[in-house]
This record gives C-alpha cells, sequence and structure tokens, in this order.
C-alpha cells in the first residue's frame, strides 16, 4: 500500500506536466504552421505585396490611356496621335519611315 501511495505520489505529476507539455506543444505548433499560424501570416504578406505591385503597374497603365484618350478627345486633337492612327488604320507609311517586317 504505501508503495501504490508513492508510485501514485510521483506518477500523478509526471503525467499531468505531460499531458500540460504536450497541449502546450500543440498550441505551439498550430501557432506556428496552422492555417492562421504565422508561416501563413508570412505567405499572405508576400501576396498582398505582389498584388500592390500589380495595382500600382495597372494604375500606371491607366494614367497612360486616359492620357491618351483625353488627347483623341479635346476639342483640337492632337496631330501626333491622329497620324499615328491613321496610318494604322490605313496601312500606310510616310516616304520618310524605316519599316521594319517582323515576320
Amino acid at each position: 500500500m504505501v508503495v501504490r501511495r508513492r508510485v501514485r505520489a510521483v506518477l500523478m505529476p509526471l503525467g499531468l506536466y505531460a499531458v500540460s507539455g504536450l497541449v502546450v506543444g500543440y498550441f505551439v505548433h498550430q501557432a506556428e504552421s496552422g492555417n492562421r499560424g504565422l508561416e501563413a501570416k508570412r505567405a499572405l504578406k508576400i501576396q498582398a505585396r505582389a498584388l500592390n505591385q500589380e495595382l500600382t503597374a495597372a494604375k500606371a497603365d491607366r494614367a497612360i490611356w486616359e492620357h491618351r484618350v483625353a488627347l483623341l478627345r479635346s476639342d483640337q486633337i492632337d496631330r501626333d496621335l491622329l497620324e499615328e492612327r491613321a496610318r494604322v488604320m490605313l496601312g500606310r507609311v510616310h516616304a520618310n519611315d524605316v519599316v521594319i517586317i517582323d515576320p
């Protein structure tokens, strides 16, 4: 009987420490590599940075096109832009232009 009490007195705290250690280990593991852990946070930051760069490029492209459209819509059309569009639509070139045919 005395031996059982001593074994229980030693094994019960060891068992509780082991179980609590396993629970803490589980939560630490989930905090690091779970669906909402630190690794997922890093991946989301990288994805957000890439999307911000893509958005910046799209905004710059849109500004360029808005400028070109504004040149076409103004009261006085830009001569260079008009000439460029006319050459593209009619398939004509100026006598002084250098033409490079891309196969």
